[in-house]
């Protein structure tokens, strides 16, 4: 949901926009999306995005304080309508699907941009609210459910929390997306996503029953 301005570090939703702008919003996000795809994000401005959606910079900095915090949620938006979550009813294959499905588009044309994103970020800090709950915290919690029912499956580890395993899960292939050490063909990725969720150690051998 878009906000006017983050309050304080959490980026707290303020009272609700006014219809006209709503409308101002998101024509902000759609140039700026446009322009992330056209030229790549380090090459947009404010000035350009307030020339591609008509709306004015004035505007524009009464709901971002920086470009950072427009690109995030831009980015976002596309994330959330590029990667869902399946529901087949089987939940760990849901988890690994998602996330397998994560890294594939982050490898793609589109999301290839969220390595410049995270840089845009690290430049303008203030942008940081918006990362988390219009990026971030959407993925977080598109996996949450999903590890619960697992978990009240019996088919998670106990005491493993849907926080820890998107963690666990995610780290090491946003580790391989941004360092580029490895292949992110979908084998692959597939592959580190079972590491992942089921180990990388040998079943501990069975001790014999004492007679």
């Amino acid at each position: 949901m878009p906000v006017d301005t983050p309050t304080g570090a959490t980026g707290a939703l303020k009272r609700p926009r006014r219809p006209r702008s709503a409308r101002a919003h998101d024509a902000v996000l759609t140039a700026t999306s446009a322009l992330m795809r056209e030229d790549g994000i380090p090459a947009i401005t404010i000035d350009r995005i307030a020339g591609w959606s008509g709306v004015s910079t004035a505007t524009i900095y009464k709901h971002w304080p920086c470009k950072a915090a427009i690109i995030a949620e831009a980015f976002g938006c596309d994330t959330a309508e590029a990667v869902t979550l399946p529901d087949t009813g089987r939940p760990i294959d849901d988890v690994a699907t998602y996330a397998a499905d994560l890294l594939t588009y982050y490898t793609s044309a589109d999301g290839a941009l969220f390595g410049q994103l995270l840089a845009a970020c690290a430049i303008e800090p203030q942008a940081a609210p918006y990362f988390h709950e219009f990026f971030l915290m959407p993925r977080r919690a598109a996996l949450k459910p999903c590890w619960e029912r697992a978990a009240e499956a019996g088919l998670t580890r106990p005491g493993v929390d849907a926080a820890t395993a998107t963690d666990v899960l995610m780290g090491a292939l946003a580790f391989r997306l941004l360092s580029g050490h490895g292949s992110l063909a979908p084998d692959e990725v597939r592959k580190l996503v079972e590491y992942a969720l089921h180990g990388l150690l040998a079943p501990a051998p069975a001790t014999a029953a004492r007679p």
